[in-house]
């Protein structure tokens, strides 16, 4: 078969189901809005078709002008800006995909949608909006949205399932796919007596570095640990940020506890994860995150935030524990409880590889979204 996807990027949190269509003998095409700098092609190379030359003046104006000192604003871009359209439509009715999954209910997914709909091409929208939420909005702006977007949707994201909140009739909970790397007995753990805490993610405010370190610093003197931070640091608010955090272990004496690291590309992750014990994500803000699943998948214990969107997939004191959100005292507490037994982080270590093999597979990913084409294809909801 072949595959459509059109996303803002080539995420990582894409790449084992890219693996896994072409392994299986799928077709599989790419669109991105644009590329990161730390991006994996192995499997699949996009093709990056950029914005419209309207829009990259627009963005110009809007990014270099108007919004220069908001490292948000390219939220604006992702959600507001449009492909060069002729160009789109050459790419997917020359491809002619068998299934399309289109990221967000942006204006680029409507072009994309407009286009696969003219053609009878099947399409899913893919976001990371919760899959119970609130009864959806049925003002004019949201019906035309709906209207322009596919009517199937699948998240990574479960959500909570609480009063007031119910699952749409044509939503889907659908997994990141994240395939197993390292089973307990093939790797070994706490290198030179300490308990290595590994925590990735881009050097942001919101990441919560420095809420870790503080937490870090309060416990050093009760196990023997040290901390490892990976990070992206490419625009200049991140390094901005990333040098915030340095200033931090330099100024606390944390140089022998803490190493910090920046752009590390893909192919050299695997060596950070085995040499970790403990992954925390401290973040918060965090819509859906991978990270807590690859780390999962070399057999690691996992500590996260309850707000984190796919906190679902840390077990809380099975594979790993949760706390609450923005709560420094509560994630110190928690870490605390975590490293007080180590037998039991390896015991969290294994749930959390067993969990990554039985239900974060490509195969419960390919055999939903192909139901969801069958179902598409039956009823015409294209």
């Amino acid at each position: 078969m072949k595959f459509l996807y059109v996303a803002p990027r080539y995420h990582t949190n894409q790449m084992d189901i890219m693996k896994g269509l072409t392994e299986s003998g799928h077709e599989v095409r790419f669109i991105s809005h644009y590329a990161a700098i730390i991006e994996d092609y192995s499997c699949v190379t996009p093709i990056v078709l950029g914005y419209s030359w309207l829009y990259r003046l627009i963005d110009f104006l809007y990014m270099k002008v108007i919004h220069r000192k908001d490292p948000t604003a390219v939220v604006f871009k992702i959600q507001h800006g449009f492909p060069p359209f002729g160009k789109l439509r050459k790419l997917i009715c020359g491809f002619a995909p068998d299934l399309v999954i289109l990221r967000e209910r942006s204006v680029y997914s409507m072009a994309a949608y407009y286009i696969c709909k003219k053609n009878g091409y099947p399409c899913i929208l893919y976001n990371q909006n919760p899959l119970w939420s609130e009864p959806a909005k049925t003002d004019l702006k949201h019906r035309l949205v709906d209207r322009m977007t596919p009517p199937l949707r699948m998240t990574p994201v479960m959500g909570e399932k609480k009063p007031g909140m119910t699952v749409k009739e044509n939503d889907y909970f659908v997994p990141f796919v994240v395939n197993p790397q390292r089973a307990p007995k093939e790797r070994t753990y706490f290198a030179d007596g300490r308990v290595h805490i590994l925590c990735i993610g881009k050097y942001e405010i919101r990441k919560h570095h420095l809420e870790l370190l503080r937490a870090v610093e309060q416990l050093q003197n009760k196990y023997e640990i040290c901390v490892t931070l990976v990070g992206e640091a490419t625009n200049h608010f991140q390094k901005e940020y990333c040098e915030q955090v340095k200033k931090y272990v330099r100024e606390h004496r944390m140089e022998q506890l803490v190493t910090v690291k920046t752009n590390v590309v893909r192919r050299d992750m695997e060596r950070e994860y085995l040499a970790a014990d403990l992954y925390v994500i401290p973040s918060t803000l965090e819509m859906a995150s991978v990270s807590q699943l690859e780390a999962m998948s070399y057999s690691l214990p996992v500590i996260c935030s309850d707000t984190n969107g796919t906190a679902c997939y840390v077990e809380d004191g099975v594979t790993g524990f949760r706390f609450r959100d923005c709560d420094e005292a509560d994630m110190l507490y928690k870490l605390d409880d975590m490293l007080s037994d180590r037998e039991r982080m390896l015991s969290m270590g294994a749930a959390g590889y067993r969990a990554v093999v039985d239900k974060y597979n490509f195969k419960n990913y390919f055999d939903t979204i192909i139901g969801m084409r069958e179902k598409i294809l039956r009823e015409n909801l294209h």
